[in-house]
């Protein structure tokens, strides 16, 4: 028996990236930072941020691109993935990202944003469950072509 699963409260360093298929699916792509802080041996504070790639996939990306902006706070639940490609020089990459599979909106940074946000989402907008089981991308949904897409 295996589990791989992720939970993560952060902000988003970036407002979401959404791409449309012919489909009519839809893949949402961000950054959020977590950080955490101590004291180092001669106490002075010490705050180290770790940035993760996310994705989210349909009704998700749906949320994310009507409701999610830069510095937004978020709570998520997924699985780590590991995805390799082919850059145009024929080299091997390869990135690590979160695909979230529940996104809990926790609220907006106000401190220094003073553009207009989106409204905040009402019970009618935001679908009961926004859980999603997510596929299993088989390459970079950056390059992929929608005959190349998992379902």
């Amino acid at each position: 028996m295996s589990v791989n699963k992720v939970i993560l409260i952060g902000r988003l360093g970036i407002d979401p990236e959404i791409r449309s298929f012919e489909s009519g699916a839809k893949v949402a792509t961000f950054r959020i930072a977590t950080s955490e802080s101590y004291k180092n041996k001669e106490g002075q504070k010490v705050e180290q941020t770790e940035w993760h790639n996310i994705v989210l996939w349909r009704g998700l990306a749906d949320i994310a691109e009507k409701y999610l902006r830069k510095g937004d706070q978020i709570y998520l639940e997924g699985r780590i993935r590991t995805r390799t490609w082919e850059d145009k020089d024929g080299s091997k990459r390869y990135t690590t990202e979160i695909e979230a599979q529940n996104m809990t909106m926790l609220g907006s940074k106000k401190d220094n944003d003073y553009a207009p946000q989106a409204p905040a989402p009402t019970a009618q907008d935001i679908p009961a469950n926004i859980s999603e089981e997510q596929p299993k991308p088989q390459s970079n949904p950056a390059a992929m072509d929608e005959d190349d897409l998992p379902f």
